[in-house]
């Protein structure tokens, strides 16, 4: 099978990828989601014309000018109205949040009010009419759309949701990744070694991968290096009801490299293995049913980097979420060689530099350095056959952070 394009090879994964039926869920559950439907006010806010103020009630009529004496004839605190009606030469003490009463059409703010005592106070600000009163309907209005279907739901959009009276919110079902590794070497960490054994780290870094998309992450353990052990795992990730099926590592064409035969032996129906690219040649992609099953490289670096550039945009558009990739120009920081037919990721570190970004790859570009990777806030993207490069030509680079 020919290498695949890095850019084919995407659209060919995302190829179909919608965004995931709803579900109803409170909102205390809902922060981060993403509305798979809008949202729309059930009631009117505010649901009467309210004080904005703590103050008194009165006609603007009789207060246009100061100082100016009215008698106070009840109160109105926020939760319980005053019933009666405001009328010439009056006032209603009246607190934050409180409907304004019948009669009165301002708001004069308790600074600007002297207490004659008696039940008798001084107005020693004129106040124009409507001041300090907030007009029913001033946010919105029952029926008003208030948020967009695809919104990802912030603190703000939340407590929009909660003030139009929405107890919950129906969202995007959030994709479900089941994560498999495989390996005889491999232990969790934590782990006794022993001489032959290393740590499964990549497990770590693609559930973080998923989670910063709103996905969730099924962790099935590590499978041994045998056919029944591995499918074993994949059965389980199809009964959880998984949406996406990754492997770790098995996915090359070694002896013990056991996935795709695993996979299509359960049902796969392979789209494409080998890409143009490095570090992560190894990529698989296939269906199985509705499950899209990707198999990662085991080297650490190639399994992160390809999560970045496959998975990561694949659990964003089945979450309903855009997945912007940060892609910046830079000047190089020191010369590169020609490229061959891969595209290349080159782990760099990025700074700016009077003005304009430097970007200086590191001079080892070995896919097992995660030190490396983790200390990279950027990727130099090299085109296939690229031409050797000088020291400040320009370059691609997508941003890790």
């Amino acid at each position: 099978m020919a290498l695949l394009p890095v850019a084919e090879a995407l659209q060919r994964l995302l190829d179909g990828a919608t965004a995931l039926p709803g579900e109803s869920v409170p909102l205390a559950d809902a922060s981060g989601r993403v509305l798979a439907d809008p949202v729309v006010a059930l009631r009117t806010q505010p649901p009467f014309n309210a004080s904005a103020m703590d103050g008194y009630a009165v006609r603007a009529a009789d207060v246009a000018s100061a100082p100016a004496r009215l008698s106070v004839i009840g109160m109105a605190p926020a939760g319980r109205g005053f019933t009666g009606s405001v009328g010439k030469g009056e006032a209603v003490r009246i607190f934050t949040g409180a409907p304004l009463p019948e009669g009165a059409d301002t708001i004069v703010i308790q600074e600007n009010v002297r207490d004659l005592g008696g039940g008798g106070i001084e107005v020693t600000e004129p106040t124009v009419e409507g001041r300090n009163v907030r007009r029913r309907g001033l946010d919105f209005c029952e029926g008003d759309l208030l948020l967009e279907k695809g919104r990802q739901l912030d603190p703000a959009a939340l407590s929009l949701a909660a003030s139009a009276n929405h107890p919950s919110l129906n969202v995007v079902r959030q994709p479900l990744l089941a994560i498999i590794a495989t390996g005889d070497e491999l232990l969790p960490p934590g782990s006794a070694l022993g001489p032959d054994q290393i740590i499964s780290s990549n497990a770590c870094g693609v559930t973080a991968t998923a989670q910063s998309v709103g996905a969730r992450a099924l962790d099935l353990g590590i499978a041994a290096d045998r056919k029944d052990a591995i499918a074993a795992l994949v059965k389980k990730a199809v009964k959880a009801g998984a949406d996406v099926i990754v492997t770790l590592g098995g996915a090359s064409v070694g002896d013990h490299d056991l996935i795709h035969d695993v996979l299509t032996g359960e049902g796969m129906q392979l789209d494409f293995w080998k890409i143009a690219m490095r570090p992560g040649k190894p990529l698989m992609f296939g269906r199985l049913g509705d499950i899209r099953c990707i198999g990662l490289p085991g080297n650490p670096v190639a399994s992160l980097v390809c999560s970045q550039l496959f998975l990561k945009p694949l659990l964003a558009r089945l979450g309903g979420r855009s997945c912007r990739q940060e892609i910046r120009t830079a000047r190089l920081g020191v010369a590169m060689h020609a490229n061959d037919l891969r595209q290349d990721y080159v782990r760099a570190v990025v700074r700016e530099d009077a003005g304009e970004l430097i970007a200086t790859p590191f001079g080892i570009q070995d896919s097992s350095m995660l030190r490396m990777l983790a200390d990279a806030n950027g990727l130099i993207v090299r085109q296939p056959f690229a031409p050797a490069a000088e020291a400040g030509e320009e370059c691609t680079v997508l941003m890790l952070r």
